[in-house]
């Protein structure tokens, strides 16, 4: 398995879950786990998910999610796990 974390940050607004959902099952990634919370207003939600099945390679995947975080007026990062794990243990 490849364990993707994803991390989603900005004003709350209708259809953000939606969006990114549809996005992932579009390019066949399975969603693991998550968890979501709106504070004052922000919507910030970190997910967890496989992209060993994924239609597209990890770059294209994570370049289309940062765009649809633009569309959406979020940020939207996407990272390997391994990748993540690192740079949270500096």
């Amino acid at each position: 398995m490849k364990k993707t974390i994803i991390t989603v940050l900005g004003k709350d607004r209708v259809g953000i879950i939606a969006a990114i959902c549809n996005y992932l099952a579009d390019n066949n990634v399975n969603i693991l786990d998550l968890n979501q919370s709106i504070v004052d207003g922000y919507f910030n939600m970190i997910m967890i998910v496989d992209a060993t099945q994924a239609s597209v390679p990890f770059g294209e995947l994570s370049d289309g999610i940062a765009q649809l975080g633009e569309q959406l007026g979020m940020q939207i990062k996407m990272q390997q796990d391994d990748i993540f794990e690192a740079m949270h243990r500096i």
